[in-house]
């Protein structure tokens, strides 16, 4: 980041930053304009005239993509069908990255599973280089059938990790206790498919059935209601509707978004950092202490 943008972003109230860092929209968005394919050679295809991309897995490759515009807050809605059938060894990824040694990154992955057996939504927010804040769910539908909607909200405050708007885990900002959060570097959106059987499917222990392939899943009506960053230069509007549609600014859960939180997390939650004593034996993160239903 340039150090101008730096300069602004950390001197400005948040006030002066909605007025001066407004929301870029893409409706319904065009992947040929806003994506970029990064890696597979064929198999990322974008059609229906940049309505749908899908992204497919063979023995010799998967794929990927990226967004054109790097963001700084905002909020991202992708809708994804996840590989069908055996999908066990594969791992189809949508998420936010800076680059770099320090990047800030916040995950969605989806770890797939044999047929009949659920996937894995691993989540996980890395700030300055560091993560290890995995949490872990199994969805309440199959993802295969149907596209579904997954969004993340990323503001000064806080990220909400939401599945068909249903909030599944908030991150807040705890940097006055000393945990990093991500607030400085721009981040691109990021997608793909990929072959991790040597982890994603019960540690490892259940291998990719390539007879099966190639593996596909398929994303469309991508959303981004959020403050795109350029060099040097303050985030800037591309969207004439900017005020109408801020309110991610400040987006948090009300008490209705906390019941479906709490739902979500009591009944699909299968892992939690924060309650994971074998592996933080000297007490659990500073941010846990907080509660999750907040």
């Amino acid at each position: 980041m340039s150090s101008s943008c730096s300069s602004i972003l950390s001197s400005m109230p948040l006030f002066a930053l909605l007025i001066a860092c407004l929301m870029g929209a893409s409706m319904g968005g065009d992947f040929l304009q806003d994506f970029d394919i990064t890696w597979g050679d064929q198999r990322a295809k974008i059609l229906n005239g940049g309505k749908l991309l899908t992204l497919s897995l063979d023995k010799d490759s998967g794929s990927g993509f990226r967004s054109k515009n790097e963001y700084l807050f905002g909020r991202i809605d992708m809708q994804i069908k996840l590989v069908s059938g055996n999908s066990a060894g594969t791992v189809t990824t949508f998420y936010l990255s800076s680059q770099g040694s320090t990047h800030d990154e916040i995950d969605f992955e989806f770890l797939g599973n044999v047929t009949g057996e659920p996937y894995i939504m691993h989540t996980n927010v890395f700030s300055q280089g560091k993560g290890n804040k995995e949490q872990q769910f199994h969805l309440w539908f199959d993802p295969t059938k149907a596209f579904h909607t997954y969004s993340i909200v990323w503001n000064q405050q806080r990220i909400i990790f939401l599945v068909d708007n249903i909030p599944i885990r908030v991150f807040h900002n705890s940097e006055s206790i000393g945990v990093p959060f991500p607030t400085k570097q721009p981040m691109r959106i990021y997608s793909s498919l990929w072959n991790a059987d040597d982890w994603a499917t019960r540690g490892g222990l259940v291998k990719t059935d390539w007879t099966q392939a190639p593996f596909t899943a398929s994303y469309r009506n991508f959303n981004t209601n959020a403050c795109v960053w350029s060099p040097g230069s303050s985030c800037t509007s591309t969207s004439p509707n900017s005020v109408q549609d801020s309110s991610w600014q400040a987006q948090a859960l009300d008490a209705s978004g906390r019941n479906r939180l709490r739902w979500v997390q009591q009944k699909y939650m299968i892992y939690n950092y924060c309650t994971d004593l074998k592996r933080f034996p000297q007490g659990i993160p500073a941010e846990c202490k907080r509660s999750r239903f907040l």
